[in-house]
């Protein structure tokens, strides 16, 4: 193993957490509002009354970034958001729910989402803010279905390795506001949904599972991915009513999309995009590794793992980036989240086939917070998998267990930013000297 140089690693893992940084300011949700709102002044000035509705883990800033534009015309305005990011905002309702499991707050927000859509008239706009997590916290059953349904429901999918697109092509079948629903309720008002995405390709379709986007689903997609999961034996009995009851794609021709606008105002490629510019400047060689980074760890991790030993071929100083989001499947009981476990597997790989140069490799989730965890990821070098085994975790045995967390933990590895306001999924960066 190479022997690395303590004041050059504490250097490299300043610049990488300093790169993350970058990416995460890259998608301030009150700036991009506020961009997007400027340039549709005559919209909120033509309206009788305007409603304001944001879900998501960047709901408060986008809210109140909003609320200078909405003033003197506001009907109501709600926010639902998750405990870590709850702010209050003068004139708005802030409701907190729970995130990646919804729970009692996610409902309440849902409910009062809802009445607050369905009093909008035909004159009035619904100013729609949406972000990252908002799948989940917008928490709406249908008739028949409970909380605990949905918990279990959502409990199987973030765990059997289904990626976000199979994840938000199950949940709008089991509620009254995904998938085009909360268009329906707003009627014949105009619709403005600002979006920051959290998917790959930007699919408003997919982002929150889409509740102002033109629906996409049905029965028979959810049936699948339910299936391929090996999911379908063990959901409660009412998920499978519903599923039967639906048997075909929602009514889409029902929902009248002319006075609807979807804009994509953020996302993980913009982020993406401002760690690069950044990284040219400070190390001038930087490799793209991928437009979007997905599937299962230990797959994308021997992908990274690869890009980087060529990268290390080059002279002087190197980067390597990308984004994304992979999927872990949850066998064990420990504690982790996908980018801990990202980098842990970069580590281990890193002892097969070591790379010819002083590196640290960074995972992390724009939003701060990876899996049920405080953490926002994990950086780590090539002597993190020692330090692990001599302070008493096995790295292995700790994967095995998805216990990412407390190996990385002691290793003094972790990536700790606190809760940022915002989600356009994870950044990966591999810096080398």
């Amino acid at each position: 193993m190479i022997t690395q140089s303590a004041s050059l690693l504490k250097s490299l893992r300043q610049e990488a957490v300093a790169l993350f940084r970058e990416g995460v300011a890259a998608a301030n949700p009150e700036q991009a509002v506020a961009a997007a709102l400027v340039k549709r002044r005559a919209m909120f000035e033509q309206a009788s009354r305007i409603v304001l509705v944001a879900f998501g883990k960047a709901a408060c800033p986008m809210a109140q970034a909003a609320m200078p534009f909405v003033r003197g015309r506001l009907l109501t305005a709600i926010a639902l958001t998750n405990h870590e990011n709850l702010e209050p905002i003068d004139g708005v309702e802030v409701i907190a729910g729970g995130h990646p499991i919804p729970d009692e707050g996610s409902i309440a927000g849902a409910a009062a989402i809802e009445d607050a859509v369905s009093r909008a008239q035909d004159d009035d706009l619904v100013l729609v803010l949406v972000s990252g997590g908002g799948s989940a916290l917008l928490c709406a059953p249908p008739a028949g279905v409970e909380l605990a349904d949905k918990i279990a429901l959502n409990n199987a999918l973030i765990r059997c390795g289904a990626d976000i697109s199979e994840i938000n092509a199950v949940r709008p079948i089991f509620s009254r506001l995904k998938g085009g629903q909360m268009a329906r309720l707003a009627g014949k008002a105009r619709v403005l949904s600002l979006i920051l995405s959290d998917v790959p390709g930007d699919d408003i379709a997919t982002i929150a599972s889409g509740p102002t986007a033109w629906p996409r689903n049905s029965a028979s997609r959810a049936l699948e991915v339910l299936d391929k999961y090996g999911l379908w034996q063990n959901l409660p009995d009412a998920l499978k009513r519903r599923l039967e009851q639906m048997g075909a794609s929602p009514d889409a021709t029902a929902i009248d999309f002319d006075n609807v606008e979807n804009i994509v105002i953020g996302s993980n490629a913009i982020s993406v995009r401002a760690v690069i510019g950044k990284a040219e400047a400070k190390f001038g060689s930087v490799f793209h590794a991928s437009d979007w980074l997905e599937g299962n760890v230990l797959d994308a991790a021997a992908e990274l793992h690869r890009i980087a030993r060529i990268a290390a071929e080059r002279n002087g100083p190197v980067a390597v980036v990308c984004g994304g989001e992979t999927t872990v499947k949850v066998k064990g009981n420990g504690k982790g989240g996908r980018n801990q476990e990202l980098a842990m597997c970069f580590a281990l790989l890193n002892e097969l086939k070591p790379i010819d140069r002083q590196w640290v490799f960074l995972s992390g989730g724009t939003d701060g917070l990876d899996g049920p965890t405080d953490a926002a990821g994990g950086i780590v070098d090539a002597g993190s998998p020692d330090w692990m085994r001599q302070l008493g975790h096995d790295p292995v045995c700790s994967l095995e267990n998805n216990d990412s967390y407390h190996a990385l933990a002691c290793s003094g590895d972790l990536l700790i930013t606190g809760a940022t306001g915002t989600n356009v999924a994870d950044i990966q960066i591999v810096l080398m000297r």
